[in-house]
């Protein structure tokens, strides 16, 4: 259940009512910024009937709730002028790391004249070897981030762990959460309590609900600028990186108010079939993609297999504009999940 407060209800009401729920069994948890709290597993509204201070109350029939469409229908937002939320929106590229001046540099150059408003690369690497190369650090920050404002890009990148927080804010427009670290919940409520929006990848193993859930770690801190991101999930096929789980992309969309956008780039480690599954992204009601492209795949330091030359990514865009007229909204709908 969500509870909505009046405007004039004050702290001690709402202190008050928490207490009350306390000891007759039910956790809650106040939405910092916004005039809600959340009580999962209570559904008899009658247990808070005497509180005149509440405005109303939502069940909400899922484990989670402010990622919820019961909560919220549609979640649009703006970087810097540019819209995240509706229909077939961005696209976000670049390499899997930052290599060096010369190679962002000339990413960001290419990806401007494309006019593709997000720019990604990885500055701290969280990779399987810890002898593959890992990223330049805070160097590698500083050149995307000079890159991007030369060509009047947006950052997206990685952050692996609290302690680079600050760090990543400071150079980054979005800070993308990979899989690895989507169950790492701890880190997921600290990036509620800032304003920075936040790309979420999904586990390589997690169910749609886990997925969800993960979610509202970062809403119920008071974070709602937040993108789902669909990757891949692992299988036990050694031909095949992931399983692109395409169904999720609008069945996530029944679910949830949240954009989702698909990254076929680690969805399928293989540059020769990305196009075909951002084609069937967009056409299953992606709001945006994720490629990775390289000045000269062959020669990147990491994920070198599914990196887009500059030529086959402009192959794409030229792909992705014949299918945009057919593209329409997500149908507005419900579906039932047991969690």
């Amino acid at each position: 259940m969500i509870v909505f407060f009046k405007h004039t209800a004050t702290h001690a009401q709402m202190a008050e009512m928490q207490l009350h729920l306390k000891q007759s069994g039910f956790d809650s948890q106040l939405v910092p910024g916004q005039r809600i709290c959340i009580v999962p597993k209570l559904v008899d509204q009658e247990l808070l009937s005497h509180f005149s201070f509440i405005s109303h109350t939502q069940v909400i029939p899922h484990a989670f709730q402010l990622s919820s469409r019961e909560f919220k229908q549609e979640t649009n937002f703006q970087v810097n002028g540019v819209q995240i939320g509706t229909n077939f929106a961005n696209i976000i590229a670049g390499p899997c790391s930052v290599e060096n001046e010369k190679q962002i540099f000339e990413t960001a150059a290419f990806l401007a004249k494309n006019n593709i408003k997000f720019i990604r690369g990885g500055a701290y690497k969280p990779r399987t070897s810890p002898y593959s190369f890992r990223g330049l650090g805070k160097e590698g920050l500083k050149l995307i981030h000079e890159a991007a404002k030369t060509y009047q890009l947006n950052v997206v990148t990685e952050l692996m762990d609290l302690s680079l927080l600050d760090e990543v804010a400071t150079y980054s427009d979005i800070i993308q959460i990979g899989s690895r670290n989507m169950a790492n919940f701890y880190l997921l409520g600290e990036l509620g309590k800032i304003h920075t929006p936040i790309l979420l990848k999904r586990g390589m193993q997690a169910t749609v609900s886990e997925f969800l859930l993960a979610a509202d770690y970062i809403l119920s801190g008071g974070n709602e600028k937040l993108i789902l991101c669909e990757r891949g999930i692992r299988s036990f096929d050694p031909l095949s990186r992931n399983v692109m789980d395409i169904g999720v992309i609008p069945l996530i969309q029944s679910l949830s108010h949240l954009p989702i956008i698909a990254d076929p780039s680690h969805g399928t480690g293989d540059a020769r079939f990305v196009n075909a599954l951002a084609k069937a992204s967009m056409v299953a009601g992606a709001n945006g993609l994720m490629v990775e492209i390289h000045p000269n795949p062959k020669a990147a330091l990491s994920d070198a297999n599914q990196a887009l030359s500059f030529d086959a990514f402009e192959q794409l865009l030229a792909e992705l504009e014949l299918i945009k007229p057919a593209i329409q909204k997500p149908i507005d709908a419900t579906y039932s999940l047991v969690v």
